[in-house]
């Protein structure tokens, strides 16, 4: 058996404090796990299998919520025509500084120039206006699953913000804007389930102000996530398009009273950003965390044997996943290369919920080991109960972990009554603020000109009191979030 050195061990150990370094522990977390890795396009990540399978987990939930909801999915090429990336010109210029072109293929100049996809309402709006004829043909609920690039910025980090992303694309058209506005709810209901039940992760749920929204949208709502640096971070998103993309691209139908009228459209998704903040709420200076729903591997099961014990043992565990896979994804861990305590430092960093330990003492009294990721509690269980020890502890650490980060969101947000107290929430409590804001754009300005914060939304629910605007002190109904933002 081989033993796995001290000198590997620490190669693959994490050696920087979550508490005193968190971007370098993050880093540390996400290539030593064995989550990602880099690439040789600076800011286009490698998402390697244990990566790529969270990201399926998150996809599949999502697209069984999106098909029960009657949303079907598309494919729309990579390449966009210039002409028609501008012919929305407000989405244009918001997009302008991202987009990356293909102008030649081999040594053939184009005679046009093809945008890579920054995302995909130009390309896909071009087939609404022909498919969509009456108000028969609406509403049209149609998804794709795909990636992205944007090129828009110079320090890129892994999953949070990345040049080329993996994401859902929501495109939506009514014949109505109440139809149109109902959806809202809906998907943001959705998202909300992914996020709260499948990755552990609360946020805050609001409008997004004139200056921060979608470009092109009427209106964009968000969840916003809190970081542990006490960054707040976007997360999935929903937009009210109007009717400014129906009228760019002639999206129009004849109602039941024969008349043309322009459609009404919405958009949303959810990224490959939410693996990020996923690693960065939840893990620990072990290595990752993974929440058991979305956890591609839920058990591990270890066995412990010598070279007399080895067939009785692995024979024992084999067939112990055999009845674990009937209810949880389950691996077993039969390299004889490796000592125990090499794997689970193994299965550690890699944040696998729960392990199993069984050798030949545990055969002879009938019972196993359990070891918690989340809390590294160690206890025996009877054989005869692990199915129904193994659903409970998952189910509990798939709670305890969201009710650790709904606490931290919390405790780590506050109300700010002027803009001495808003200063202090941000540059010394760090997390959110929540302050009274006029809603106007220079008071908005100052409040980042004065903290280095932004307004990230504003709660749908709104307090029925007035209050003061944490800037110019008129009197306001409006509430907002205000953090430091990635």
């Amino acid at each position: 058996m081989r033993k796995g050195g001290a000198r590997e061990l620490s190669e693959k150990g994490i050696n920087a404090k979550k508490a005193d370094d968190f971007d370098d522990w993050y880093t540390q977390v996400i290539l030593k796990s064995e989550l990602a890795d880099y690439s040789p396009v600076s800011g286009c990540l490698v998402f390697r299998p244990l990566a790529y399978s969270i990201w399926e987990q998150i996809q599949q939930a999502t697209d069984s919520m999106f098909k029960a909801a009657g949303i079907r999915n598309v494919y729309f090429p990579l390449l966009i025509p210039e002409r028609l990336l501008r012919k929305e010109q407000q989405h244009v210029e918001g997009f302008a500084p991202e987009v990356a072109w293909v102008t030649e293929t081999g040594e053939t100049k184009l005679d046009e120039r093809l945008a890579i996809r920054p995302t995909s309402e130009t390309i896909m709006y071009e087939s609404f206006s022909k498919w969509i004829r009456s108000w028969r043909d609406l509403p049209l609920r149609l998804n794709q699953w795909n990636n992205v690039l944007r090129w828009e910025f110079k320090h890129p980090t892994p999953f949070l913000r990345s040049r080329e992303f993996l994401w859902n694309e929501g495109h939506t058209v009514f014949a109505t804007r109440e139809e149109a506005e109902a959806e809202r709810d809906q998907i943001l209901g959705i998202y909300k389930e992914i996020t709260e039940d499948y990755l552990a992760l609360p946020g805050v749920i609001g409008k997004k102000t004139e200056s921060e929204k979608f470009a092109g949208a009427v209106a964009s709502y968000s969840i916003e996530h809190l970081m542990p640096d006490g960054k707040a971070i976007q997360g999935p998103d929903f937009h009210l398009d109007g009717q400014n993309f129906a009228r760019a691209f002639e999206i129009s139908y004849l109602d039941r009273e024969g008349k043309r009228q322009f459609a009404w459209q919405n958009t949303f998704a959810i990224t490959t950003r939410e693996i990020g903040v996923m690693v960065a709420t939840h893990s620990d200076d072990r290595g990752l965390v993974i929440p058991p729903k979305v956890a591609p591997v839920q058990v591990v099961i270890v066995p412990i044997f010598d070279v007399k014990s080895r067939i009785e043992v692995v024979d024992a565990a084999s067939k112990l996943r055999e009845r674990l896979s009937q209810i949880a994804r389950v691996h077993l861990d039969d390299r004889d290369y490796y000592t125990p305590g090499w794997k689970f430092n193994e299965w550690e960093m890699k944040g696998i919920p729960l392990r199993i330990e069984l050798g030949p003492r545990d055969i002879l009294s009938k019972r196993v080991v359990f070891v918690r990721r989340d809390s590294m509690k160690k206890w025996d269980v009877q054989s005869d109960r692990v199915e129904e020890e193994v659903l409970s502890t998952l189910k509990d650490i798939q709670q305890s972990l969201y009710s650790k980060a709904k606490a931290f969101l919390e405790n780590n947000t506050h109300a700010a009554e002027d803009l001495t107290e808003l200063k202090d929430v941000i540059s010394r409590m760090k997390g959110f603020a929540l302050v009274h804001w006029c809603e106007s754009p220079e008071c908005e300005k100052k409040i980042k000109e004065e903290t280095g914060a932004k307004i990230t939304n504003m709660p749908l629910n709104q307090p029925e009191e007035p209050g003061k605007c944490v800037i110019c002190g008129r009197e306001t109904g409006t509430i907002a979030y205000v953090a430091r933002s990635y």
